[in-house]
């Protein structure tokens, strides 16, 4: 390993010798100068500097004269500046110029080497402390996983997992990112078996207690019981949003609301817009909302918008669910106008007991990646495309209108309808054309499918689902599945491999975050 190469700069050099021997013992190499020119001249021929002591008082050109010309030509050298003066407005432009440690003199060598192993040794302390956490926990949920989790404590796995993935993108610990990666996968298959043995009963509700709050109860029980008389309930419902993306903007919107809780529900399948969110809205299976409104609910097979009919959904829901008459609202935003629309009327929401607010921006970034190149580099893991997520999310137009009414007392549910996995195995499927298009469910009739890759219905309205022909059959992929066709097999394996799709069975796509949050203000 090479040693950490120290460029020392002071006037009064010689004094610090046992110092320099101080830092030679434990390893690191101390290159000295007795001036900010010598400093500069040395930053620009020695190639492999790690760190810069600078002290602030030289002749010549001062420390912060010198910090400066150091910055302009090398950005990312780590620089400490030492110095006698505590004054304030020191201190202001050095940090100001991105010193990374100040030290006040007298010079203390335990002092030097705790910056030192800040600076430097800071990444690897992280990644090491990273790696040997999840070493330990490695064998702990891998038992989790094939102890037979009911479904909280899947829950709680999935949990852990995405806590694992957030802690190694900011240690950069890649060397664990496959064996995490394989262990997801191992979770998934076990989750797939799960749904697949539970569903039916879940949907049904023959045992409320043992199944989790799913898309069709959301409202009832997580959103409508924090409606208040005199403190508006803005639901914001962000299309696509997985668990790991809430994390990365978490701390974004913590800074103006308070986190009261975070809970999950269990997305509907198909894990769609089409039948998760209808079924939020409408209180209602998408099988109950075909039999009851069959004017508002479109099967996939018959023309026409699938999600056009939100709005009627949610206020016939409201009327069922509250003995008296609240005032509520409910918008859509599908374009950038129409996202500038919900920003200039923020606060006109305000005037509501509840306002409901559809988002669509992460689902139509999950398509669009699949469409757009630049996008699969953007966004080409999910590391990545949670990096995107934050990126949007804090220049949104939704972000500054939340900016905007944190100030106001109100209850904040951010949640979701479906989320997302990055597909990699193709399964073959063959169908007529009236089979749905959609990669990871397809319903028709006379389907050939592997039995081993799908879960299948072929009695749809025993799992809450409509029944668009007599011989319709539902299939759902498992895991990291993604259906194909015969025709041109190789072209679309190519082009749909490592996409982001949604409406089977993963815990990214049913395991779903809702977020009840206060405003700070």
């Amino acid at each position: 390993m090479e040693k950490i190469k120290i460029l020392w700069a002071d006037d009064e050099i010689d004094l610090l010798k046992p110092q320099m021997m101080f830092l030679e013992k434990r390893g690191y190499e101390v290159l000295t100068v007795s001036n900010g020119y010598d400093a500069l001249e040395e930053c620009e021929s020695t190639n492999d500097i790690d760190v810069v002591f600078l002290d602030e008082s030289m002749p010549g050109i001062t420390g912060l004269e010198t910090l400066t010309k150091i910055k302009a030509t090398n950005p990312s050298l780590p620089v400490v500046m030492i110095t006698k003066n505590e004054a304030e407005n020191v201190m202001e432009e050095a940090i100001g110029s991105q010193i990374s440690d100040y030290l006040i003199k007298p010079v203390n060598p335990n002092q030097i080497l705790l910056t030192l192993k800040k600076i430097i040794d800071n990444k690897r302390l992280v990644r090491e402390k990273t790696a040997s956490g999840y070493q330990q926990d490695f064998r702990q949920i891998l038992m989790d996983i094939n102890s037979g989790l009911d479904y909280k404590e899947w829950t709680e796995t999935y949990k852990k997992i995405i806590n694992w993935e957030l802690k190694m993108d900011s240690s950069q610990a890649d060397e664990l990112g496959d064996i995490l990666s394989m262990q997801k996968t191992e979770a998934n298959a076990g989750f797939s078996k799960f749904v697949e043995k539970k569903y039916e009963s879940w949907v049904n509700n023959k045992d409320e207690e043992a199944g989790p709050i799913m898309s069709h109860d959301l409202l009832r029980k997580k959103v409508f019981p924090v409606i208040e008389d005199g403190v508006p309930t803005v639901m914001l419902l962000l299309d696509n949003l997985r668990f790991d993306q809430w994390k990365v903007i978490e701390p974004v919107i913590s800074e103006l609301y308070r986190v009261e809780e975070e809970s999950f529900f269990y997305s509907s399948l198909p894990t769609t817009t089409q039948y998760s969110r209808n079924a939020i809205f409408a209180g209602m299976t998408p099988g109950d909302i075909s039999k009851h409104y069959p004017d508002w609910w479109f099967n996939d097979n018959e023309k026409g918008g699938k999600n056009m009919h939100e709005k009627d959904l949610l206020g016939e829901q409201i009327k069922r669910t509250f003995r008296k008459e609240i005032k509520w609202d409910y918008f859509k935003v599908t374009t950038v106008s129409k996202a500038k629309v919900l920003n200039d009327n923020i606060y006109n929401y305000l005037n509501n007991d509840f306002s409901a607010l559809v988002y669509n921006f992460i689902d139509m970034l999950s398509h669009a990646r699949t469409e757009m190149e630049v996008l699969k580099e953007l966004a080409g893991d999910e590391a990545a495309y949670r990096s995107l997520t934050k990126s949007w999310f804090i220049h949104s137009p939704i972000w500054s209108a939340l900016q905007k009414i944190a100030e106001r007392d109100i209850h904040l549910i951010i949640t979701t309808d479906h989320g997302t996995i990055r597909v990699k195995q193709p399964s073959r499927v063959v169908g007529d054309k009236e089979t749905t298009t959609n990669l990871r469910y397809k319903v028709g009739r006379n389907l050939d499918y592997d039995p081993k890759d799908v879960l299948d219905f072929r009695d749809p309205q025993k799992v809450g689902l409509p029944r668009p022909n007599v011989s319709s059959t539902f299939i759902f992929a498992k895991e990291d599945k993604f259906f194909l066709y015969p025709n041109n097999y190789n072209h679309y394996n190519k082009y749909y491999h490592n996409t982001f799709q949604h409406g089977g069975i993963s815990l990214e796509e049913i395991i779903c975050p809702i977020i009840h949050l206060r405003s700070r203000g």
